[in-house]
């Protein structure tokens, strides 16, 4: 696979802080507050009111941050439509064609803005990047937006990952020797065990209700840290020993995971002493009690730390009419004050130089230093998210969180049921024709499960 290797040196080289702190402030204001470019000169305000149809900020209390306080300074009025990827999809073409005119932008993950654009349903944006190039975005960044290799098609937005956390009380039952900066999953299961021996609590927590990002874990930090793959291996010896283990350390997870889309809420009531999940929704804990807990980076496995970077990004449709209102988003939203404002309230780190001088928000220093040390250890295995998926990527989750229950919660037999969801996975593959993505390198189109 051709970019396999600058890839991988992307994800591993992703250093929050760095955009954070280490940029200076850039203006790209032209006269009166216009931004302009080779093609472009966006007016004050837009034209016409801006449909935007986003993957990210989905959750209730981060959809109401977007809405009230992250746009409130725009010059415009913006719909703002945060839903999964398949409701996203379906919605341009419906948009378009009741209103051939509507003025469209898109927010979503790099894997979904490449399946539209090799559905040639994006439309380049290399004039409206013209005149944003002295935002800084790192070229790394940019690199991923060109999705052919030479123009781009998505401006970059945000980006997280996800991280452990603990309350300050279970580090007095970490086993001996133990370093949360170098965790491995042998050491995690030995923790909550000891926690368990010694208070009779299961204490660690993962995200496994309905809303919530369990099938990342799976995807991106257990499969990669034990076999070095996501699709490849799925059903080799190696995932048959991590499945092993992760049945051992479910005897030692709190019941109630099963219904949580978050680990703010059972970290804060103190239900869970051990949590891992996406950076945006750990938030409210450090923000509400910050002395109460410590961040650290996921464990390693037998094959490395297993880690993923989220990367998402705004496009526009093809096939929308005025890409001058939408564009004027893109500029907002980009901006140094906005990209802060947005770290601030949603814990989704920015893309650009954030412009705050006061630096990182304190409630948010743990995670960006988690992340960091994740994104730059020296063992980290990148994964990214699916790639070229588009509207199955939810049967591709779910099938993740279906082998999670029939194996860990049902019982049965783990090589029939990675057998059997092997060939469910390859089907969707084969369907969407797509590529391997990384951790797993593979020429092959559509990717072949060993």
């Amino acid at each position: 696979m051709k970019k396999a290797g600058s890839l991988s040196r992307l994800l591993i080289s992703l250093t929050v802080v760095f955009f954070l702190v280490s940029c200076e402030r850039r203006k790209t204001e032209g006269p009166e507050g216009s931004i302009q470019s080779r093609n472009f000169v966006f007016p004050s305000r837009p034209s016409s009111g801006i449909t935007f149809l986003s993957t990210q900020l989905n959750p209730v209390e981060e959809a109401g941050k977007m809405r009230n306080v992250i746009l409130k300074d725009f010059p415009g009025r913006v719909d703002f439509r945060p839903n999964d990827n398949s409701y996203v999809f379906r919605q341009i073409n419906s948009i378009l064609q009741s209103n051939p005119s509507e003025s469209i932008l898109l927010g979503a993950l790099h894997g979904d803005l490449e399946k539209l654009y090799e559905g040639n349903a994006l439309r380049p944006l290399n004039d409206i990047y013209d005149g944003l190039t002295k935002r800084g975005f790192p070229e790394n960044l940019l690199s991923l937006s060109r999705l052919n290799g030479k123009d781009i098609y998505y401006i970059p937005w945000v980006q997280a990952s996800f991280v452990m956390v603990a309350n300050r009380k279970a580090l007095a039952y970490l086993p001996g020797g133990a370093d949360l900066n170098e965790l491995t999953y042998a050491e995690l299961l030995q923790w909550a065990e000891n926690i368990f021996e010694k208070t009779g609590m299961k204490a660690i927590g993962f995200p496994a209700g309905e809303k919530g990002l369990m099938y990342r874990f799976f995807q991106g930090y257990l499969y990669p840290s034990f076999t070095a793959s996501t699709l490849l291996k799925f059903r080799g010896s190696d995932a048959k020993a991590m499945w092993a283990y992760f049945k051992g350390l479910w005897k030692f997870t709190y019941p109630g995971s099963l219904a949580c889309a978050t680990m703010a809420e059972p970290l804060l009531t103190k239900d869970v002493w051990i949590a891992w999940d996406h950076t945006a929704r750990l938030v409210r804990a450090f923000e509400e009690r910050p002395d109460d807990f410590v961040a650290f980076p996921a464990p390693i496995g037998p094959m490395g730390r297993g880690f993923m970077a989220v990367i998402s990004g705004l496009g526009i449709p093809r096939n929308v009419a005025n890409a001058k209102d939408p564009a004027m988003l893109i500029d907002y939203l980009t901006q140094p004050a906005i990209q802060s404002r947005t770290l601030s309230e949603t814990g989704f780190f920015p893309v650009v130089a954030s412009g705050a001088s006061g630096g990182i928000p304190r409630y948010l220093q743990q995670l960006s230093s988690a992340v960091e040390r994740q994104s730059n250890s020296r063992r980290s295995v990148p994964t990214l998210l699916p790639i070229g998926l588009g509207e199955r990527g939810d049967d591709y989750n779910n099938l993740f969180m279906l082998t999670f229950s029939e194996i860990v919660l049902g019982g049965k037999d783990v090589s029939s049921v990675l057998n059997a969801n092997a060939d469910e996975l390859q089907k969707l593959i084969d369907g969407a024709n797509a590529k391997c993505w990384l951790p797993d390198v593979s020429e092959a189109r559509p990717c072949k499960i060993e």
